[in-house]
């Protein structure tokens, strides 16, 4: 359970596929006019992540390695046809508003990257505990860009008015010039958010060289008071 648990903070923080990895852009910068676009890009591509994960963690011993990637594709294209038939079939006006990209997410990097990296190694619990992590984390990112748009660019919140009658929304951030930006803000606030933490623990996000105040143990850099490296990394450092 430890993993599994492990997974899905990976997905969600760690890893986030938005705003640490910068995977799946496609549909970040296309979709995420409104939240409610965001919300069911993400929750698509959830589903479309767990099946896909399971199935080809089930596969894994059977695919030969000289095919796996076609195989990986052939897997993920079909859970993403049932799953825009239904779409189509039980929630029209969210298949009418995400359009063309449903069938993209066949070509979605974060997919087939988890199917490579991770499903293809990994039993299917831990592999649909890492397309749900990876899932939601992609979910959560689409969600808080698609407010932020939302918001300044038509005054609402999933449809619904959250400021006053008298504001003026600022439509470039309903447009594509909108998505840019705003993705840039939320990144650059994710960056700040886990430099800040880094610091009050001693440890920056890409280290800082803080040897001597590190309570990292094992990394093999730990220096001594008179500042010379304990090790040969270290001295590296």
């Amino acid at each position: 359970m430890k993993k599994c648990f492990a997974s899905l903070y990976n997905g969600l923080i760690k890893e986030n596929p938005t705003f640490v990895l910068m995977l799946g852009m496609c549909p970040t910068l296309a979709v995420t006019t409104s939240a409610m676009n965001g919300v069911g890009m993400g929750l698509t591509t959830t589903a479309v992540l767990i099946m896909s994960n399971i199935m080809i963690s089930m596969l894994r011993r059977v695919i030969p390695d000289g095919v796996r990637i076609p195989a990986f594709i052939v897997v993920i294209a079909s859970f993403v046809t049932i799953t825009e038939l239904l779409l189509k079939a039980y929630i029209p006006s969210l298949y009418e508003a995400l359009g063309l990209y449903i069938p993209l997410i066949v070509v979605n990097c974060i997919i087939l990257g988890r199917a490579e990296s991770f499903a293809s190694k990994n039993n299917m619990i831990y592999s649909a505990f890492d397309g749900l992590g990876m899932g939601l984390g992609f979910t959560l990112g689409l969600t808080c860009i698609g407010i932020v748009r939302e918001l300044i660019g038509a005054g609402t919140v999933f449809g619904y008015r959250a400021l006053p009658d008298a504001y003026e929304p600022l439509t470039i951030f309903i447009l594509a010039p909108g998505a840019f930006l705003v993705l840039a803000f939320l990144v650059a606030l994710m960056n700040r958010i886990k430099l800040a933490a880094g610091r009050d623990t001693g440890v920056t996000g890409d280290c800082d060289k803080l040897c001597r105040n590190c309570p990292n143990t094992g990394c093999g850099g730990r220096m001594r008071h008179d500042g010379k490296a304990d090790s040969a990394e270290g001295r590296k450092r």
